[in-house]
């Protein structure tokens, strides 16, 4: 399974999170040229190169970013891997991963919409808005980790976790439908302004990444091939 595939269990959570460290050096290294070029754009900035979709996946804003994104995708990654073998886990990976940033583009694109009717009305906000839109990039595997921990419940929704803190157990099932009620709120609340988040979160990324994984499990469970290691 590449470089690191050496007959542990989870050779693709590995291999992943290896990238993942790897291109942060990187962008320690040279921020500029690596945002540029690598984090997404949306489709109509300068900025912005098809191959984007898939990059923004393996890039972080910091440590804490990278840090907890990779410590669950090792703890929950592992666990679907050895479930599904690291092919049809790879599948599911970047399935929810691209499927984030659809969701995500589809929401930017709404909203641009929006602010092009008020530019036309002569808008100097919606304006700002607009120019501010073409220039952000997003970085981060925070949507396929949210597909990821929606897989985890899928397949083990009776599993009990428990948040470092606040310490709170809950089964899997319910954790996954309060962080998705909650990202929604606090997503559609921040598409409106009402929000005032220090750093910008891409909250419908996250429900993409659980909304495809949604709908990727439910295909292979129509087709009965969830544990055969298909993909």
């Amino acid at each position: 399974m590449g470089f690191l595939d050496n007959g542990g269990t989870a050779p693709a959570t590995k291999n992943i999170i290896l990238i993942n460290v790897l291109v942060m050096v990187m962008i320690a290294l040279n921020m500029e040229f690596m945002i540029e070029h690598f984090a997404l754009f949306y489709p109509s900035s300068p900025f912005f190169r098809p191959w984007q979709f898939v990059t923004h996946m393996f890039m972080h804003g910091g440590f804490l970013h990278i840090f907890f994104n990779m410590y669950t995708l090792w703890i929950f990654g592992s666990a679907l891997e050895r479930a599904w073998g690291w092919k049809k886990f790879l599948v599911f990976y970047f399935v929810t991963g691209l499927g984030a940033a659809l969701l995500h583009t589809g929401v930017q694109f709404i909203q641009a919409q929006v602010w092009m009717s008020q530019i036309a009305e002569g808008s100097v906000q919606a304006q700002a808005s607009l120019h501010a839109l073409k220039l952000t990039p997003t970085v981060g595997a925070s949507g396929a980790i949210y597909g990821v921990l929606l897989g985890f419940a899928m397949l083990y929704p009776d599993a009990r976790l428990t948040l470092i803190f606040p310490p709170i157990t809950l089964k899997a099932k319910w954790f996954v439908i309060i962080f998705a009620i909650i990202e929604l709120i606090i997503g559609i609340f921040s598409i409106g302004g009402v929000t005032d988040e220090k750093v910008d979160i891409a909250h419908f990324a996250h429900l993409g990444g659980m909304l495809f994984g949604w709908l990727l499990i439910m295909y292979w469970k129509k087709k009965r091939t969830l544990y055969d290691y298909k993909y």
